[in-house]
């Protein structure tokens, strides 16, 4: 029962703190700063952000609960201020989760109290790259000793900002694509939208693939690479490299189909609705994959590769 319920809450801290940075960060590359179509109009985003921000906090406090009580034997014991303060005072995910729920809880005060502005939301990128940052104390990225622990650190936590870049967006991008009927600016600012964050995606799967080659070389290595079949940790591996595969496709077809195909919509009103409908649909594919890969991650990230083994 305890280590569902660490996965879980593993994966809630996740999506919380990549939300929280993802988001921010593209409400200042992909969308103007005021008019129709601006993240400062938008309705949703003070609403999006606070709730990462709760998410990240509240998840963040329980998996450091569960993780005591998994270390203590049961929840009774785990509940233990003794055992709660093992956790939190002599362990590196116990310090590091506790940097996380201050960093959210901040984050959450300052979403609720400034106006939605650039400064607001560089703020709140920032404070969701230091929590994002802190994931590689919670699974293998801070483990690895010797020469080669400071190239798997940094690796570990560049490839978690890039996976927050690229799920944050989705998010975005998927509550810009609730309205119904926009009006043509808005429409207008979803395009060049699409067309800033596919610049910024380009980037964003070379620094996932090289730092993903990179841990891999520390987590699975050559000499194990069987390990990717054989272990659970290498067989939730793999699936998370085809569903990362799919990903590129959606992402490729938004570049060269869908994004080209609302251009052309914006000289033809009338087909503002199927343009529109074929985005949602592939946005809301490619945001549940996203999703999906985070869950794999939260629960391989639990499990002992097989460099170790």
């Amino acid at each position: 029962m305890l280590e569902p319920a660490v996965i879980i809450l593993r994966l809630l801290q996740y999506a919380g703190a990549m939300v929280l940075m993802g988001s921010s960060l593209f409400f200042i590359y992909a969308l103007p700063a005021t008019g129709p179509g601006s993240a400062a109009e938008a309705p949703w985003t003070r609403k999006l952000l606070t709730g990462a921000g709760v998410l990240l906090a509240l998840a963040t406090l329980l998996w450091i609960a569960a993780q005591a009580s998994v270390l203590a034997g049961s929840i009774a014991e785990g509940l233990k201020p003794e055992a709660l303060g093992a956790v939190v005072t002599s362990m590196d995910l116990g310090k590091a989760g506790v940097l996380r729920a201050g960093v959210a809880l901040l984050a959450t005060i300052l979403a609720v109290m400034l106006r939605p502005a650039r400064a607001s939301w560089i703020v709140a990128a920032a404070l969701g790259m230091v929590a994002t940052a802190t994931f590689a104390w919670m699974g293998h990225g801070a483990a690895t000793e010797g020469p080669g622990g400071v190239i798997h650190l940094v690796s570990d936590i560049l490839h978690s900002w890039a996976g927050a870049v690229w799920i944050g967006a989705l998010v975005a991008f998927a509550l810009i694509l609730r309205t119904r009927s926009p009006v043509p600016a808005e429409v207008v600012a979803l395009h060049r939208a699409l067309h800033g964050f596919s610049s910024v995606g380009a980037l964003l799967v070379a620094v996932l693939v090289a730092t993903g080659l990179a841990n891999s070389w520390f987590l699975v290595g050559v000499d194990r690479i069987d390990g990717l079949w054989t272990t659970p940790y290498g067989r939730l591996l793999s699936l998370k490299l085809v569903l990362f595969t799919a990903m590129l496709g959606l992402a490729a077809a938004n570049r060269f189909g869908l994004t080209p195909g609302l251009g052309r919509a914006l000289a033809a009103p009338d087909a503002y609705a199927a343009a529109l409908t074929a985005l949602r649909r592939s946005v809301a594919i490619e945001t549940a994959v996203g999703l999906i890969i985070l869950a794999l991650v939260a629960w391989f990230g639990t499990l002992a590769p097989p460099s170790a083994l």
